[in-house]
């Protein structure tokens, strides 16, 4: 059987005023889909959430749902200091998948 890699990410917009936190097993695929808003209806695609900004791994499916909840119910401040504790630059980090 084949070990999957589960991932937490957060997506921003343009200016940061939004956050999305997500789960996947295919976070270059999950980050496509945001980017190219394939559902016009969803909150990254009306919100312009289009910049990955965080992103942590794990093989334990469960562990990642946690996390993902976890973030979810923290503070905004809490989702900031996450992300800069990475990414404090705020780059994206999906820059360059897509060539």
């Amino acid at each position: 059987m084949e070990d999957r890699i589960y991932c937490v990410y957060i997506m921003t917009n343009k200016n940061h005023t939004v956050l999305y936190t997500g789960m996947t097993n295919e976070l270059e695929v999950r980050v496509w889909c945001h980017k190219t808003k394939i559902d016009k209806r969803s909150f990254t695609a009306r919100y312009n959430c289009n910049k990955l900004v965080y992103y942590a791994e794990t093989n334990d499916p469960w562990v990642a749902i946690n996390e993902e909840k976890r973030i979810k119910a923290g503070s905004r401040q809490k989702k900031i200091d996450l992300i800069n504790s990475m990414n404090p630059e705020w780059k994206d980090l999906s820059d360059g998948w897509y060539e």
